[in-house]
């Protein structure tokens, strides 16, 4: 296994008595595209941001380029946020912004871009995820659902991070959009040499973009293999996941 780009070590975090991570342990090698799937509430978006240094968790480590991110100050956050890209569920654009300014917010809030070179990079990433140049200047609320998520995935690959988060990038697609998303992601992803973590119900899209998956069920990592190796599991856990079944260990809180 190549050297750990994310390295996750008995991870913690509840909300008052709601015990969401409960002892998460997780590495994700350099250049690798973990996906994370679990039921809704089990932890996955909690997973990120702790990663992220958006939250703090109770007790554990996480690492990543081998440096402790839990408990890092506001100057720290700045440099890790800086390695970092995000697709969000759903699409996050802001509105008040045209689709290059989106694309360019961060090429020019941070990395202190003007906005003409900006503009020119925002268009050459738009051309990248399959989007013409004169969508640049639309608002996002001129586009479909399709069209916003490749926005949210050019803003995300645009200041050339090394490590992707992807939280539900197919959600509210139709399976034909969804799977062009899946291509867009793999592309992106392999052509920046980025590290990927993606959070996804669908597992059509974790068997396609995943090298690894991982399980998340009751704060735990409760299983973790490539995509043939799940295939061939007899976890019942992951089985009853993966094939959407109502019946087995897993029981539905209504």
């Amino acid at each position: 296994m190549s050297e750990a780009k994310i390295k996750i070590s008995n991870l913690h975090k509840a909300f008052g008595k709601k015990v969401v991570l409960d002892g998460v342990d997780l590495e994700i090698p350099k250049g690798e595209s973990l996906v994370v799937i679990g039921g809704s509430g089990t932890g996955k978006s909690v997973l990120i941001k702790c990663i992220q240094g958006l939250l703090r968790p109770d007790t554990g480590s996480i690492l990543v380029d081998d440096e402790e991110v839990v408990g890092i100050n506001e100057k720290q956050k700045e440099a890790l946020h800086s390695k970092m890209g995000m697709l969000f569920q759903g699409g996050a654009l802001f509105d008040s912004l045209s689709v290059w300014e989106n694309v360019a917010f961060d090429l020019i809030e941070n990395k202190k871009m003007n906005k003409k070179e900006a503009k020119t990079e925002a268009i050459r990433v738009l051309r990248q995820v399959g989007l013409a140049p004169d969508v640049a200047d639309l608002s996002p609320s001129e586009l479909s659902g399709g069209m916003q998520k490749r926005v949210g995935l050019a803003r995300a690959i645009a200041s050339r991070p090394e490590i992707i988060f992807f939280d539900e990038p197919t959600t509210g697609l139709d399976p034909i959009m969804a799977d062009v998303i899946n291509d867009l992601i793999i592309e992106s992803v392999k052509g920046l040499g980025a590290t990927a973590l993606t959070i996804t119900h669908d597992m059509a899209s974790a068997r396609k973009i995943a090298d690894r998956i991982a399980m998340l069920y009751k704060g735990k990592i409760i299983w973790q293999g490539t995509v043939k190796e799940m295939e061939k599991t007899d976890n019942a856990y992951v089985c009853q996941f993966i094939n959407g079944c109502s019946q087995g260990p897993i029981k539905v809180e209504v």
